[in-house]
């Protein structure tokens, strides 16, 4: 399993976005999403599952 922090942000969707493509999708991405347009970036991308930071 791996965590990524701040993974709804553009480097962490990027890397993300390379271990998928490497067959990785035991993925969690820890994130503040709030009211910002954030969610975007995790549009197609393979994960388990998303927490909030707080």
């Amino acid at each position: 399993m791996i965590i990524v922090t701040g993974g709804a942000g553009f480097i962490g969707s990027a890397c993300v976005w390379a271990l998928n493509r490497r067959g990785r999708n035991d993925i969690i991405i820890v994130d503040r999403l709030d009211t910002s347009g954030k969610w975007r970036n995790l549009v197609g991308l393979k994960f388990q599952d998303y927490f909030d930071k707080d």
